[in-house]
């Protein structure tokens, strides 16, 4: 998964060690909670969109914001955006779990 290592170093660098604030605003289709995360002020969603680090799951989130970070880091050819063919994770995970990855 392109970015993955990328990701999770990033995330970890933010949160490690802090307090986080989760307010959750819905439940996915296999009862886990999704939700917004603070940092210290800093809207992890945003931050690592922005970064070119995360994809925009509209599947669960409509919010016309987080498009726009996400479409502004593809324009800027940000983190993952500057690979030729990005691929998003659930369509890897999918192709993992039947065995086609």
């Amino acid at each position: 998964m392109s970015y993955g290592k990328e990701a999770k170093e990033e995330l970890v660098k933010l949160v490690r060690g802090k307090s986080l604030k989760i307010s959750v605003y819905d439940n996915d289709r296999y009862g886990r909670l999704v939700g917004d995360v603070d940092c210290g002020g800093v809207f992890v969603q945003e931050h690592m969109l922005k970064k070119g680090l995360a994809w925009h799951y509209t599947a669960y989130d409509h919010r016309l914001e987080l498009n726009k970070w996400e479409n502004q880091a593809k324009t800027s050819r940000t983190g993952l955006w500057a690979l030729p063919n990005p691929e998003k994770p659930w369509e890897w995970r999918k192709q993992k779990r039947s065995g086609t990855v």
